[in-house]
């Protein structure tokens, strides 16, 4: 019997409600199929009383999500899919990510499209892409006081973000670089259209196997987006006290203290998306965010989004 799994957001009503028929048109059709929120991949925040919220990498893994699952469908925004990375990039399941939030930006199907995706899903007419992620490691003492799968940034700041941070960062075998900034970002290619994006980074298609390092507002006319390949490993030792704060994908990350160090490395595990059509990243980027598109309207002649 086949496997599929459905991961949802369950603070939507619509995506639990969509999750639930999606289960049953999966088990009339003879597929064994796992369900689960997509909660389990959402990184505890840190706060002063807990300072480590620290899950290893394999333990994300919900029951029954395992390496003979065939795919499984993402009900939510981006967030979710984020958070469904983390859950089954170790058993290498292929992601459907349906949009039920905003954006959408990583999702691949809207809600009126699902019936024709599903359709596909079961005959099997898709493609897979693999996206790089990032394993990110906090080191006290040479150990480790937590780790995450990172598949869009990493960033690394003060509390609060207005404060100034001083950092060294090495990268590879290169000479270590001071900067004092907001923060820093590393992000991977997939992370280049989120917060790097917006921290003046530069847009970087997904098949490029680099990472970058954006400082946020750099005290400093010389400190600008770099962009490394991405077999070199990241050190950063943060030179603040008492304390920085670092937030993994938006959603969860610890307090990082001046004795300890930060290393980030391109991770054994990808994640995989499923694509219902070839992969065109320019024109997500069109219908997202409206890259490309001429100065004045047109619209006798441009197809607008």
């Amino acid at each position: 019997m086949p496997k599929a799994g459905i991961i949802y957001n369950d603070v939507k009503p619509i995506a639990g409600r969509i999750a639930i028929e999606l289960k049953e048109k999966f088990t009339t059709a003879g597929w064994d199929v796992c369900i689960t929120s997509g909660a389990g991949g959402i990184l505890g925040y840190s706060t002063p009383e807990s300072p480590v919220c620290h899950t290893p990498i394999e333990g994300l893994t919900p029951p029954g999500f395992d390496s003979e699952m065939r795919f499984a469908v993402v009900l939510g925004g981006d967030g979710t899919v984020l958070a469904a990375s983390r859950l089954v990039a170790p058993s290498g399941i292929p992601l459907l990510a349906v949009n039920t939030g905003h954006m959408g930006f990583l999702t691949e199907a809207y809600l009126n499209q699902l019936p024709q995706a599903v359709e596909q899903l079961l005959t099997g007419q898709y493609e897979v892409e693999e996206r790089v992620m990032l394993t990110v490691k906090v080191f006290r003492s040479d150990a480790t006081i937590w780790e995450a799968l990172c598949l869009n940034e990493m960033v690394l700041h003060r509390e609060p973000l207005t404060s100034m941070c001083h950092f060294e960062i090495a990268i590879g075998n290169h000479a270590p670089v001071d900067i004092a900034a907001d923060g820093a970002i590393i992000s991977t290619p997939t992370g280049s259209t989120a917060y790097s994006l917006s921290a003046g980074g530069p847009v970087v298609t997904p098949g490029v196997p680099v990472l970058q390092l954006v400082p946020i507002c750099p005290h400093s006319l010389a400190s600008r987006a770099l962009v490394f390949p991405d077999s070199e490993p990241v050190n950063i030792y943060p030179v603040n006290t008492p304390r920085l704060v670092m937030v993994v994908d938006g959603n969860g990350g610890c307090y990082v203290l001046p004795e300890d160090r930060v290393y980030l490395e391109r991770s054994q595990y990808t994640a995989k998306f499923i694509r219902l059509q070839p992969p065109e990243f320019f024109r997500i980027l069109r219908e997202k965010l409206g890259w490309g598109l001429p100065h004045i309207a047109k619209p006798a002649s441009v197809e607008l989004p």
